[in-house]
């Protein structure tokens, strides 16, 4: 089948949950996508952050060929060899006691909010106080799931499923101050994005984290940190909060953890995990053979490969180079973001829009978040060639635009 008839079937067929770009990918080949007609597209998203190790990685083609052919499910009601060996490697990475494995980032941020009103219900069986009330941050997200909305800070997402899972209090992002006055024993977790993706990549300040940290600490609440976007290795460490010396009591990953296969985690410690008996949740296919060997593979490459270093080291070069841009064009305000999650933050709405269509007008894939935010979630394998080529297009679609007479510059003179 060809885009248009592809488009006319999911049309009648699909919810309409997204607004596609009016591409067919097909195949794909380290850091490049390429679409129906042949054309080759540097990918700068990879799959809003899933793709770690771009495509047609052999450490992945391998895996899946010799778990395919042995075992692909079971359930989770026995036993194989994949689960202990990923959550002997995922605790050993994390610093974290214990893992639960489930299918998306979404299901684990689920878990770990049942999981903490579940730990704050043995801490009252125990006599001490503490309530059930979640502090999430302004600009959060957390995923599309009851539970996970209710914690996701924008209206849009959560508005239209009122009423969604109530005790959740939003705090002013980076606020230490708010953060305190919100704070109380009424409180079972607070959630933090220690970089927040679709928020605008804004990473949280080392002192709010360890402000957190400290009010967790003084009642028995559990420190959430969603890694779901920023964790195994994004940030050139395993995780984000690794940046922050804060360990918190539960974690949350997925995106690149399988490097393309849906599969999420949720990890804890031994005293949160004090709260899980068997029968209180649970996952028919979280887990499976196939994920875990993938995911184990996925692991491997990296420390293999010594591709934490190389984020870093391609990442703050990408850094300095829209850095030095921002210098150039002054409708980039502001970049910010750590290893290879960056965002550039432009004037406006209408200005942003345009530099992302025009990118992939040039077949290069980024995507704009928060309306302003270009935000920039490359394969760990590109090199300084593929931030060179982003970046000369990236100047070349501003230059043009500040020469052309269009309706973003006549909105950019209206703001002054």
């Amino acid at each position: 089948m060809d885009l248009a008839s592809i488009q006319a079937a999911e049309k009648k067929f699909l919810l309409e949950t997204y607004e596609r770009n009016p591409v067919m990918f097909v195949s794909g080949k380290g850091v490049y996508l390429r679409d129906s007609e042949g054309n080759d597209y540097l990918d700068l998203l990879s799959g809003i952050g899933v793709s770690a190790l771009g495509y047609g990685h052999p450490a992945i083609e391998n895996a899946i060929a010799e778990q395919s052919k042995k075992l692909l499910h079971t359930s989770n009601l026995f036993f194989h060899e994949g689960t202990a060996t990923l959550a002997l490697k995922l605790t050993e990475l994390t610093g974290m006691d214990r893992v639960f494995f489930c299918n998306s980032g979404t299901e684990a941020w689920e878990a770990a909010l049942k999981l903490a009103r579940a730990h704050a219900g043995v801490l009252r069986e125990e006599g001490r106080t503490i309530g059930t009330k979640f502090l999430a941050l302004e600009h959060s997200f957390h995923g599309r799931t009851m539970g996970s909305v209710a914690t996701t800070h924008k209206d849009k997402y959560r508005e239209p499923f009122a009423p969604v899972m109530p005790d959740v209090e939003f705090v002013r992002f980076n606020d230490i101050e708010d953060l305190k006055a919100k704070f109380s024993d009424d409180v079972c977790g607070i959630c933090i994005e220690v970089l927040q993706g679709e928020g605008g990549i804004h990473p949280v300040s080392k002192e709010f984290f360890a402000a957190a940290r400290a009010l967790c600490d003084s009642t028995g609440a559990l420190l959430l940190a969603d890694e779901i976007q920023s964790g195994m290795g994004r940030t050139g460490k395993w995780t984000a909060y690794q940046h922050f010396g804060v360990q918190p009591d539960i974690t949350t990953l997925a995106k690149p953890l399988a490097g393309g296969l849906p599969m999420g985690a949720m990890l804890c410690s031994e005293e949160a995990a004090r709260a899980m008996k068997p029968g209180l949740h649970g996952t028919t296919f979280g887990g499976g053979p196939l994920a875990c060997a993938v995911a184990t593979a996925v692991i491997d490459e990296i420390e293999k490969s010594n591709l934490l270093a190389h984020v870093t080291e391609v990442g703050n070069y990408f850094m300095e180079q829209l850095q030095a841009l921002a210098v150039k064009h002054p409708e980039i305000i502001s970049v910010r973001g750590i290893g290879m999650m960056i965002g550039a933050e432009i004037k406006h709405p209408e200005l942003a829009k345009l530099v992302a269509t025009q990118m992939m007008d040039r077949r290069i894939l980024i995507n704009r978040t928060s309306e302003t935010v270009l935000r920039f979630l490359p394969p760990y394998l590109i090199e300084k060639k593929h931030v060179n080529i982003a970046v000369s297009a990236l100047d070349e679609i501003l230059r043009q635009a500040k020469d052309a007479t269009t309706p973003v510059l006549a909105g950019e003179a209206a703001h002054g």
